[in-house]
C-alpha cells in the first residue's frame, strides 16, 4: 500500500465533474485572466477572512511581496519574521529592499515567539510578519500589542492556515494585510500557483490592484513600477469549486489529528494548540530526536512524508550576509532537525491511520499495540 503525504488525485477525482464542468466553461467564455471567477473569489476569500478587500495574484509568495510593497516596506527599513518558515516569507522582504530581522519561534507552537521581538526593535523596524505555521495562528494578541506600542505594521504569512481561527477572528484578518498561497498541496489549492492578499485597507488594496498590473490603474497608464502578478480564471474556477468543502475537509482535519494524538501519546512530540485557536492541520507534523529513523522507515514502507524545515532561514546561504551564525535560535534549530510531516489529508481511512501510527511506533523502538 502506498499512502501520499498530498493526496491530489483523490481531491481531484472526488470533484472531477465540477472541476471539469468549471474549466470548460472558461474556456468557452474566451475570459481568463481577472475575469468574472476571479472577482467572486476575491469577495468570497475576503468573506471568508471577515474583511472587505480580497486581491488575487499569482502566488503566495507574490501576495507577500506585494503586501509588503503596498505597504510601503522599502530599503532601510528592517522587518522581524521568523527563522522557521518557507523561504518566500524573508525572501519577499529582502526582494523590497528592506532587512529580513529574525526571531526565535516558541516551543509549543513553532510559531514566533512575541517575547524574543520586543528587543529586535529597532528605529530601523517597520513591520512584523508573523507566520501562521502548519495551519494555526501565531499569538496574535502579543503581536499586535507590540506593533501598537511601537507603531509597526502586521503583515500575516497566513498561506498555510486559510481558515484558520483564535477565538472568533480568521487568520489574515488582524493584520494590516493578510496573505494567502493556493499551492496545489494547500488545504485550499489550485491546479497551479495561486495566492491573495486580504485587508481592511482599501488603500492597501487598492495598492495592490495596481501593483499587480505593474503599477497600472488604467491601461497603459503607470503611476508606480509594479509587476505581471495576475491570477488566472482557470485557477479562479478550480478554487470556487474546492472553496465550498473547505470547512468539511478542514473538520476532517482536526479528526485526523485527534487520532493521531491518541495513537502516538508518549511516543513523539507533536506541536501544541494555543488556547483559543482553530487549528487547520495544513500539516500534522510530530517531532523526535529519532525523526530521521522515522522517516526512514514510513518511506521504506511506501508512507509518504516530509521535512518542514530542514534548513531555518538564518542558515540559509541567501542570507549569509546578515551575520546570523548556528546556535543563535536554537528553538528554530531544534524544530529544524526533529520535527517530520506525516500524511493527514481528507479521505485518509482509519486503517490508513493505525498503520502509519504503527510504522512511527516501530521506528521509536516502542510496542506496535495501539490499545488504550
Amino acid at each position: 500500500m502506498n499512502t501520499v503525504l498530498f493526496d491530489l488525485r483523490g481531491q481531484y477525482n472526488l470533484l472531477r465533474e465540477e472541476i471539469d464542468a468549471a474549466v470548460r466553461e472558461v474556456l468557452a467564455s474566451g475570459e481568463y485572466i481577472l475575469g468574472p471567477r476571479v472577482r467572486l473569489l476575491e469577495e468570497n476569500l475576503a468573506a471568508c477572512c471577515g474583511v472587505p478587500y480580497g486581491v488575487g495574484v499569482a502566488s503566495g509568495s507574490d501576495a507577500l511581496l506585494l503586501a509588503l510593497l503596498a505597504c510601503g516596506i522599502g530599503k532601510g527599513d528592517e522587518v522581524i519574521t521568523t527563522p522557521f518558515t518557507f523561504f518566500a516569507t524573508a525572501g519577499t522582504i529582502s526582494r523590497t529592499g528592506a532587512t529580513p530581522v529574525f526571531a526565535d519561534i516558541e516551543p509549543v507552537t513553532c510559531n514566533i515567539d512575541p517575547e524574543k521581538i520586543s528587543a529586535l526593535i529597532s528605529p530601523r523596524t517597520r513591520a512584523i510578519v508573523p507566520v501562521h505555521i502548519f495551519g494555526q495562528m501565531a499569538d496574535m494578541d502579543a503581536v499586535l500589542d507590540l506593533a501598537r506600542a511601537h507603531r509597526l505594521l502586521v503583515i500575516e504569512d497566513a498561506c498555510q492556515a486559510l481558515g484558520a481561527g483564535n477565538k472568533g477572528r480568521k487568520a489574515g484578518s488582524l493584520g494590516h494585510a493578510g496573505c494567502f498561497s493556493f499551492f496545489p498541496t494547500k488545504n485550499l489549492g489550485g491546479c497551479g500557483d495561486g495566492g491573495m492578499v486580504v485587508t481592511r485597507d482599501p488603500q492597501v488594496a487598492d495598492r495592490v490592484m495596481s501593483l499587480r498590473t505593474h503599477g497600472s490603474r488604467q491601461k497603459f497608464i503607470h503611476h508606480s513600477v509594479g509587476c505581471n502578478s495576475r491570477l488566472d480564471e482557470i485557477q479562479a474556477a478550480v478554487l470556487l469549486v474546492k472553496l465550498k468543502y473547505l470547512d468539511s475537509w478542514i473538520e476532517q482535519r482536526v479528526a485526523l489529528a485527534g487520532e493521531y494524538n491518541r495513537l502516538l501519546d508518549g511516543v513523539v512530540v507533536t506541536p501544541g494548540l494555543l488556547p483559543g485557536n482553530r487549528h487547520t492541520y495544513h500539516l500534522y507534523v510530530v517531532g523526535s530526536p529519532q525523526r530521521d529513523r522515522i522517516k526512514e522507515h514510513l518511506e521504506r514502507n511506501r508512507v509518504g512524508c516530509g521535512v518542514y524545515y530542514p534548513v531555518p532561514l538564518h542558515l540559509q546561504q541567501a542570507f549569509h550576509h546578515l551575520g546570523y551564525r548556528e546556535g543563535d535560535f536554537p528553538v528554530a534549530e531544534r524544530s529544524a532537525r526533529e520535527l517530520l510531516a506525516i500524511p493527514a489529508h481528507p479521505g485518509l481511512s482509519t486503517a490508513e491511520t493505525g498503520r502509519i501510527a504503527s510504522l512511527v511506533r516501530e521506528a521509536a523502538g516502542l510496542p506496535v499495540s495501539l490499545e488504550k
